[in-house]
């Protein structure tokens, strides 16, 4: 058995349950993820569309962060999915560096690596993933890619030449796929900067910050300017004088 996950692009919607969703199911901290839903504007005004991509671990069968932990707490479970122990991590973040995908983040709380199982305690009980659960359009799909009668297989098959991966020149073989939404949300060199459509068109500089010959003090006294010059005896005798006039 080999677990693997697509996502068809083509249907998802970009609502977000599935972020909600792990991040309820697996107790994540405040500020972590892990899962999120990346998207992007493509086209100009007024032929535009926004394409959603769910971003998660790849789970790679040639994971470098399996590789490079020293104290196994990246370990594949026989079902083909990379698993984390936080009781055996040391907090090192060699795995964060290593990961191609910035699919593993530190643990805030326990100062341990961490990332997506897929969910594995669900999966250990014969339960599928939270995220493919709470999908409403079933983007989401997830089984056994060595059993050619699971449904992602069947879907893989379905949609040959189709079928894409983040970072195919990475070579770590991930059993994450996607299908539809182009080259643009997977491969960010896709993407074309073309001219007068930038968010910045026209930038220009300062010729000089603020007066030349204006001092911090000269700033600090500008709204008692009216009440005639000052120096810096004056204004050591300001207090004392506001004071007397107050009447405080």
């Amino acid at each position: 058995m080999k677990l693997g996950f697509l996502v068809d692009l083509n249907l998802c919607m970009g609502c977000k349950g599935c972020e909600v969703a792990c991040k309820v199911e697996n107790d994540v901290p405040l500020s972590s993820w892990r899962l999120r839903v990346k998207y992007i504007d493509i086209g100009t005004f007024p032929d535009t569309s926004r394409s959603f991509t769910p971003l998660r671990c790849n789970h790679c069968e040639n994971a470098p962060c399996e590789r490079i932990c020293p104290v196994s707490a990246l370990h594949y479970l026989e079902n083909g999915i990379v698993n984390v122990d936080s009781e055996r991590c040391i907090g090192c973040a060699g795995c964060m560096m290593a990961c191609p995908y910035g699919a593993i983040y530190m643990d805030p709380e326990t100062n341990t690596a961490d990332k997506c199982t897929y969910c594995a305690h669900r999966i250990e009980s014969g339960m599928m993933p939270a995220c493919v659960v709470v999908c409403p359009v079933e983007a989401n799909i997830f089984g056994d890619v060595e059993d050619d009668h699971s449904h992602i297989s069947q879907y893989i098959m379905a949609h040959q030449g189709g079928v894409q991966v983040r970072k195919p020149e990475k070579h770590t073989d991930p059993k994450h796929y996607y299908v539809g939404g182009g080259t643009y949300t997977l491969d960010p060199l896709a993407h074309q900067r073309l001219e007068g459509h930038n968010l910045f068109n026209n930038i220009t500089h300062l010729k000089h910050n603020g007066d030349p010959h204006h001092g911090v003090l000269d700033r600090f006294l500008a709204p008692f300017t009216s009440h005639g010059t000052h120096d810096n005896k004056s204004f050591m005798n300001f207090d004392n004088t506001h004071e007397q006039e107050g009447g405080h």
